[in-house]
């Protein structure tokens, strides 16, 4: 889907002082020039997304929600200084214009990027593409994660990012942390997950950029090559485990078929669709970074299930807050008890 199909008008619930942010960006970035027109992308579930719109030229603002927010989300500063530090790096990545901290502009705290040209594929699947180009996609896919994690995140000034030991342990805290805090109804899988992934942490500790949430659907393609020329979302990137990324991104093969809004490559031909087994994928990863040794995939596979069942009922606090970005957040914040039993089921192969 191109770009200019994923925005729509301002959702009620997450309009701002348009006129305010047209002065400051007016005074702050030298070829910015009104009238402003900002309309909203529709995809996303944590920070706001809007089209900045003038006659000349085109960007796109990441902002905070607005409301209660949980403590250590949302952090679009951390997504600006990441992307900001990645520019120099083989990892495609939209040029960042500014950062403004001050909630008196428009509400929240945002930043403004350039609006990349491309396509985002909103369906893993790629049903409009050919065998060859979908291949091709998913090879980019990860080719682009493999030079993440090749990135010397010290030489780019993310050397205190997050601290280079004990992600694991830092993520299970967090999460728990954040699950707890909005929790509304129990999930027993959950909390018998909780104590597994506390219990499980392996001992292997490494260390790399992590983008957090790295899939499909959060990087623009080129408009008519099967080449990624911009990777989106950053706000959960912090110094990790590079099998962290791996597991989050493979996520659809061990999600059963079936389920309304969930992807799934279980029962597909995928070899005639052009995507890569699981095994092929992690494979050819391996190959670019010279690793030779995933055997903690397993403990990954379930802590990934975990994140996002932490994930999706954060989602749902927000939908019940009436402070979500996504249209479609209660839908979303539902799958946190499936997320949780998927944990679980994997938990127990190990």
């Amino acid at each position: 889907m191109a770009i200019e199909q994923e925005v729509s008008p301002v959702r009620e619930n997450h309009r701002f002082d348009e006129s305010s942010l047209e002065r400051y960006l007016s005074e702050r970035m030298p070829d910015f020039s009104g009238p402003l027109t900002v309309r909203q992308f529709v995809g996303g579930q944590s920070n706001p997304t809007f089209m900045l719109q003038t006659p000349r030229e085109r960007y796109v603002m990441r902002k905070k929600p607005p409301g209660t927010l949980l403590q250590s989300a949302h952090q679009v500063e951390r997504e600006y200084r990441i992307i900001n530090a990645l520019a120099n790096t083989d990892v495609p990545v939209p040029r960042v214009h500014l950062l403004c901290e001050d909630p008196a502009v428009i509400g929240t705290a945002f930043f403004v990027m350039e609006c990349v040209d491309g396509r985002i594929m909103r369906d893993p699947l790629m049903p409009d593409s050919s065998l060859d180009e979908r291949a091709a996609c998913y090879d980019s896919l990860n080719d682009v994660l493999a030079r993440l994690h090749k990135v010397d995140y010290a030489a780019v000034g993310l050397g205190d990012f997050g601290r280079p030991q004990a992600y694991v342990a830092r993520q299970v805290a967090r999460w728990t942390k954040q699950y707890e805090a909005s929790k509304f109804e129990e999930i027993p899988e959950m909390d018998k997950l909780i104590a597994w992934v506390r219990d499980h942490i392996p001992a292997r500790d490494e260390t790399t950029i992590a983008h957090g949430d790295y899939r499909i659907e959060n990087i623009i393609f080129h408009p008519t090559e099967p080449k990624i020329v911009a990777v989106l979302d950053w706000e959960l990137s912090t110094l990790g485990h590079p099998l962290g990324d791996i597991a989050w991104c493979c996520r659809p093969y061990h999600c059963p078929p079936g389920i309304d809004g969930v992807l799934s490559f279980q029962g597909l031909d995928l070899k005639a669709l052009g995507i890569p087994t699981e095994e092929d994928f992690i494979a050819k990863y391996c190959e670019r970074v010279g690793r030779d040794d995933v055997s903690d995939m397993t403990f990954f596979d379930a802590f990934s299930f975990f994140r996002g069942a932490a994930i999706a009922q954060g989602i749902a606090m927000r939908a019940k807050m009436g402070n979500a970005s996504g249209p479609d957040a209660a839908e979303r914040g539902a799958r946190a008890r499936l997320m949780a039993e998927l944990g679980w089921q994997a938990a127990q192969r190990l």
